[in-house]
């Protein structure tokens, strides 16, 4: 039997250049496979310097059209990362450059337990990956829908609400465990008196706080201050941009539901209910509560909810779904829930939440998006 001398070649026949961006802080990998060339070409550009990749494009496109006497449009893809989305604006702006942004995760790679992986390497599989795409293979990767400038800065605001929530979660157990650790138990770092109460307080063994720690307290409570100004500002932006929003607004929508606040529709609205989704199932796997079954032969059982999604969201959607039980309690999906239970004894209550949590969801996009309320809901206002 006769073995081929060569390797095959890649198919490039698809009238068009493919190149691939592996972005780092300091530099930029540029792969590119051109027409009428079997080899992939790597070229490095400082990182953040748009021009200059630029025009190594053009030196791409130049190149090609000199072999094939054709001017042929740039695909390019990167994959989702620090750098965000500006360079992917800035060249979707770019005449005969399309670009794409895809999903690292959803990149098939070799399950080796010691497998290679360089820039090289992965410059190469995400060229491969993207003209496997664009010939519409299924299953290849998944692309990302890039949210529009205003849709991704109006998230900030929760998500910088969420931060600060956090570092006063640091703050006030740092200053409890500070007192805990001389005796003091009650001290409530929050509370309106919390300066005054500090001059008051004893050790456990009636003694007065020792310099240096109520000196380090009071800094402690200067940021607490500041952090709780910080958080009423935000709130202040929160609450002016809910006021503004149409009463067909997703956020003005959601908000009018009993047990689902301003702080609660301002994240699902901008995690995830701005966006337009083909089915619920679409709706369920953005959130990470899609299924993932794990089937092989006679094995066949379920893993749990994928987790792939936006982390974000799906926290707030299985809070809401708590909250939902308790001011929500006439609704099919609480009887549901309540039913599901009864028949476990009792039993299951975190996985049915969190199956609760994909049925209100899916309930919530359609109240959002078409007006479908749910069965029994209750308003809170007209």
């Amino acid at each position: 039997m006769n073995q081929p001398t060569e390797a095959a070649a890649i198919r490039v026949d698809l009238g068009a250049i493919f190149i691939s961006l592996e972005l780092s802080k300091s530099s930029w990998l540029v792969t590119a496979l051109s027409l009428g060339s079997a080899k992939m070409t790597r070229h490095s550009v400082p990182g953040g310097d748009l021009p200059t990749l630029l025009n190594c494009f053009s030196g791409l496109r130049d190149k090609a059209c000199a072999r094939e006497g054709k001017l042929y449009p740039l695909i390019v893809v990167q994959e989702a990362g620090l750098d965000g989305f500006w360079i992917h604006r800035a060249l979707e702006t770019e005449k005969n450059i399309t670009s794409h942004v895809v999903d690292a995760a959803s990149i098939s790679v070799p399950r080796r337990s010691r497998r290679a992986k360089t820039d090289r390497i992965d410059g190469e599989t995400l060229v491969r990956t993207l003209m496997a795409w664009v010939r519409r293979e299924p299953r290849v990767c998944s692309m990302v829908r890039v949210p529009t400038v205003d849709d991704e800065d109006q998230r900030r605001i929760s998500r910088e609400r969420k931060t600060l929530v956090d570092e006063r979660t640091c703050h006030t157990n740092r200053i409890k465990g500070l007192l805990f650790s001389i005796g003091v138990r009650d001290y409530r770092p929050l509370r309106r008196d919390r300066r005054k109460r500090l001059e008051d307080i004893r050790t456990g063994d009636g003694q007065r706080i020792p310099p240096h720690l109520k000196a380090r307290l009071s800094r402690e409570l200067d940021r607490l201050d500041l952090i709780n100004e910080q958080i009423e500002r935000v709130e202040t932006e929160r609450d002016a941009l809910n006021a503004e929003a149409s009463e067909t607004a997703p956020q003005s929508m959601l908000g009018a539901l009993r047990g689902i606040g301003p702080e609660f529709a301002n994240v699902l609205t901008s995690e995830g209910l701005f966006r337009s989704f083909d089915n619920r199932r679409q709706v369920a796997a953005y959130a990470g509560l899609a299924a993932s079954p794990w089937q092989s032969g006679t094995i066949d059982r379920e893993q749990g909810v994928s987790k792939a999604g936006n982390p974000r969201l799906r926290t707030a959607i299985i809070q809401v779904a708590w909250l939902c039980l308790r001011y929500q309690p006439d609704t099919s999906l609480a009887r549901w829930f309540h039913e599901r239970v009864r028949a476990n004894d009792g039993r299951g209550k975190k996985v049915a939440i969190v199956a609760l949590a994909r049925k209100l969801l899916v309930a919530l996009s359609k109240y959002a998006t078409r007006g479908v309320v749910i069965e029994g809901a209750v308003l809170s206002r007209a």
